[in-house]
């Protein structure tokens, strides 16, 4: 069975490019990130063209997650029970709000979905912006309340895994120069200690193998050349449980799917398990 991950940056924008991937790559099931698109108005058509049945949650413009699978969809779970709300201070947005109160939106971040033989949920956890930002305090919030739902779903779910962008690089190892990202998220001791809280339910860090050089990165930055000088960072995650995880027979980053015209900045991740 192959699972695969990928951060689309917009399925309106990448509609074309993830459908020639399903045609190249094959996977059994695939998460989206980043689909940036209303549920109902996600394009799916191509995927169940091609045997897929989808299940997209989203918001609008922003944030989104699915889940694409020709292995069955059941047991569908849009969010998670305590997923946190984000109310943005009133001069992030907007200054003409300052004086109306800020009301939390639960965002499409998280959508689960029983795939065949495996529990699987795609993730897209909130970027954190700044150390000193609310957004920051959200992310660590989310993030725990994350590991408070799953732990629920671990005590039923032998095969299991959770996918998707986690804005988290597990160690320094995970991101091109260490010393770029001081006084930046993505690699505080905070962020990474709510990853391995998260790992602690008994979840495995699948990590996967280079197709060139022997960084396995999943993102790199649009800006200064960072993919073509390969300056990138591993957030790009597929945390399975120690069952799943024994049965991994290959797992690599998908590298030439950054390439070429109007690309994500992530890769997808592809991990092929034999259940």
């Amino acid at each position: 069975m192959r699972v695969a991950t990928w951060n689309v940056n917009s399925i309106t924008a990448r509609q074309a490019r993830v459908e020639d991937w399903l045609d190249l790559a094959q996977p059994d099931v695939l998460c989206l990130q980043e689909t940036k698109c209303a549920g109902d108005k996600f394009p799916g058509e191509g995927a169940i063209e091609r045997g897929y049945q989808v299940v997209a949650h989203g918001d609008g413009r922003w944030n989104g997650v699915a889940i694409l699978s020709r292995v069955g969809l059941e047991q569908i779970t849009r969010g998670f029970p305590g997923q946190p709300g984000y109310a943005p201070p009133p001069d992030e947005d907007d200054a003409a709000l300052v004086d109306i109160p800020p009301v939390a939106h639960v965002e499409a971040r998280a959508l689960g979905a029983t795939c065949g033989p495996l529990r699987v949920w795609s993730v897209y956890v909130p970027n954190g912006r700044t150390p000193d930002s609310p957004h920051f305090h959200y992310k660590l919030t989310w993030l725990a309340a994350l590991r408070d739902a799953l732990a629920a779903e671990l005590a039923t779910s032998e095969a299991f895994v959770v996918a998707g962008d986690f804005n988290v690089a597990p160690t320094d190892a995970d991101v091109w120069d260490p010393s770029v990202f001081v006084g930046s998220t993505h690699v505080t001791d905070e962020e990474r200690g709510a990853l391995a809280d998260l790992r602690a339910l008994g979840l495995d860090d699948v990590n996967p193998r280079a197709l060139k050089y022997d960084t396995p990165y999943t993102y790199w930055d649009y800006r200064a050349g960072r993919f073509h000088k390969n300056e990138g960072m591993r957030i790009d995650l597929f945390l399975a449980s120690r069952s799943a995880a024994s049965r991994v027979t290959d797992a690599y980053v998908d590298r030439d799917a950054r390439k070429g015209k109007n690309p994500s900045d992530h890769a997808p991740v592809v991990v092929d398990l034999d259940l």
